[in-house]
């Protein structure tokens, strides 16, 4: 199947998706999404990508990615080559840049041609870094978000000419932007994989290690504000009270008036929403700052950004996990936050004064795929793990997954941290989004229906997603640099003009008598409804195929299809009455697929003309 989910039952083709509610496209791929509201009721999303982090307000992409330095003046000289665009940036100190991190030059003087101050003095991307020294490619006078298109820079470049011989003047300042992360995990094995004094010197990785993590981000909204974190980074804070015009960018948290002790590192930030604490999970402990602990969990003050020291005067304090080596994920519920390590699950629950917290073990056998792997629906968690998928309702158990080999025997296991989990609680399904055997990009779904406890799959390359909560529709990503709003339409909107979704179910083979005699197929029985198909689908059509074979090890013989096409409305709905066919076999499959723009579809329970055949 593809593109197809069961609903009360019957199978039916997906909801379509567009990218009309922001025509702006962002740079680097999304890991993360934060929805929320204003204290006036605006729509604000937190969007976390491998090269930014953006504020998604009204579909304009405002960025405001933290900056991790400022030089001193002059601490920059440019140097310029006559007919490229390709300038030279010498620094006097190490700038600690990497290619694809972001500079902000203010204060650079001409270099006495075309490379100009206002050119000089914008934003720009490193293109390539030696020791003390990057490259930018010189551009005219314009915004990044203005020039990105399609995910991607799309600039006018500017040419040095003879003239411009210049160094900038001793007045720049740069202003170095959040280093970028990757888009792809990293492994290694052999020499320099892994950490220092694994095995015997000069010995190999016995297996594939992450040498590079994922940028993945974890954000969570305190009131109208937000907090955000690059896993294994820094926690930061933005104010939305003096960025409702011009955005200003985030800053650190321990640099707010009156920080005490607040964690400088950690894995993940989550605000509970029942007792206001902010939570720092794989941080640094408050009596060696910037020693990061992977499994220890810190909370502020209640109410408090900034008061993170524990006195007997406040509810701040610490908890160490006892079981794994490292926190992978946490997910809050109505009543509790679920904490995952990498082989243990834990509850962590608000108690009150003097403990504040309390950690009780669940299970010690159970395993999840990555930091994005689980997902909640009120007082239930959902994740994937490393061979089973699991829910958590009062106890762990492992859900029953009829498609568990399809998933897991062609699975990137490279790639697993880009996993994630999420609801479309219209359809009350999960999803999990997830690359195949040999793709490093998610390009495929599974989902599962918690109410019906049914089982799907299908294709899609989506990197984040954000639920209907805060809007009538989901919003996704794709790997394009766009936002999209799913379950919109019947049509893939990536394109333009859209283009009609390719979806079909097949059934598995059914063998005839037991698959010892042969029979004949001479006709079907079309049951199914176009309903809610657009007007612009005249006659909206799906095609049914059957098709047949003799031996369970053999390719399909014989197939016949035929289109079944809706031909009127009134007074009920009406389409093909029969198909005629003709195959002959032991066993047969039936298959229905659409790929006409503007239809939608749902199947009954088609049936089948099928007579005893002879054996010959």
């Amino acid at each position: 199947m593809d593109k197809v989910r069961f609903r009360a039952g019957f199978p039916e083709k997906i909801g379509g998706w567009e990218k009309d509610y922001s025509t702006q496209s962002f740079l680097g791929i999304c890991r993360s999404m934060h929805p929320w509201r204003s204290l006036i009721g605006e729509l604000l999303i937190g969007i976390g990508t491998s090269l930014k982090y953006y504020i998604n307000e009204g579909g304009a992409f405002n960025d405001i990615t933290p900056l991790r330095a400022t030089s001193a003046a002059g601490d920059s000289t440019f140097v310029a080559t006559n007919g490229s665009s390709t300038v030279r940036v010498n620094t006097s100190v190490a700038h600690g840049a990497v290619t694809n991190d972001f500079v902000i030059f203010s204060g650079a003087a001409s270099l006495g041609g075309a490379i100009t101050n206002l050119i000089l003095n914008q934003e720009y991307q490193i293109t390539r870094v030696t020791d003390n020294a990057f490259d930018i490619s010189a551009r005219t006078v314009s915004s990044i978000s203005s020039i990105t298109v399609d995910g991607e820079l799309a600039p006018t470049l500017v040419p040095a000419n003879a003239s411009d011989t210049g160094n900038g003047g001793g007045s720049t300042v740069t202003q170095y932007e959040l280093s970028s992360g990757l888009d792809t995990t990293v492994i290694g094995t052999g020499w320099g994989a892994g950490t220092w004094s694994r095995g015997t010197w000069g010995s190999a990785a016995s297996s594939f290690v992450i040498s590079d993590a994922l940028r993945l981000w974890s954000a969570d909204n305190f009131g109208e504000d937000l907090l955000f974190c690059p896993r294994n980074g820094n926690i930061y804070y933005w104010k939305r009270s003096t960025s409702t015009t011009t955005y200003q960018r985030a800053v650190e948290l321990s640099s707010l008036a009156g920080s005490v002790s607040c964690p400088t590192i950690a894995r993940q930030v989550l605000v509970s929403d029942n007792d206001r604490h902010v939570l720092a999970f794989g941080c640094d402990p408050e009596t060696a700052i910037g020693t990061q602990d992977p499994l220890l969990i810190r909370w502020s003050d209640q109410e408090s950004l900034t008061e993170w020291n524990a006195l007997p005067t406040n509810t701040a304090g610490e908890l160490r996990i006892g079981s794994g080596s490292e926190i992978v994920q946490a997910v809050e519920t109505r009543q509790q936050i679920l904490v995952f390590t990498d082989k243990s699950l834990h509850a962590m629950q608000y108690l009150g004064p003097p403990f504040t917290f309390g950690l009780q073990m669940i299970s010690e056998a159970t395993t999840i795929r990555g930091p994005m792997a689980a997902i909640a629906v009120d007082d239930m968690v959902f994740w994937m793990g490393k061979n089973d998928f699991y829910v958590y309702d009062g106890g762990v158990q492992t859900l029953n997954c009829t498609v568990k080999d399809y998933v897991f025997n062609d699975f990137n296991e490279q790639q697993s941290h880009k996993v994630f989990g999420a609801t479309n609680t219209a359809f009350s399904e999960i999803w999990w989004f997830y690359p195949s055997d040999g793709d490093l990009e998610i390009d495929r779904y599974v989902v599962y229906n918690y109410e019906q406890k049914i089982w799907f799959y299908g294709t899609m390359v989506r990197t984040a997603w954000m639920d209907r909560e805060l809007d009538e529709y989901p919003f996704a990503t794709g790997a394009d640099g766009y936002m999209y709003t799913q379950e919109f339409g019947f049509n893939d909107g990536s394109t333009s003009p859209c283009t009609p979704i390719t979806a079909y179910i097949e059934s598995s083979p059914v063998d005839i008598a037991d698959g010892n005699q042969f029979s004949f197929v001479r006709r079907l029985i079309p049951d199914l409804t176009f309903i809610n198909s657009l007007t612009a689908a005249a006659e909206p059509t799906a095609t049914f195929t059957v098709q047949a074979r003799n031996f369970p090890g053999q390719s399909w013989q014989t197939t016949d299809s035929d289109t079944v096409s809706k031909t009127a409305s009134v007074p009920i709905e009406q389409y093909t009455n029969q198909v005629f066919l003709r195959l002959r076999g032991r066993s047969i499959a039936i298959k229905i697929e659409s790929s006409q723009e503007d239809t939608t579809w749902r199947l009954g329970s088609p049936r089948l003309e099928i007579r005893p055949d002879g054996t010959r």
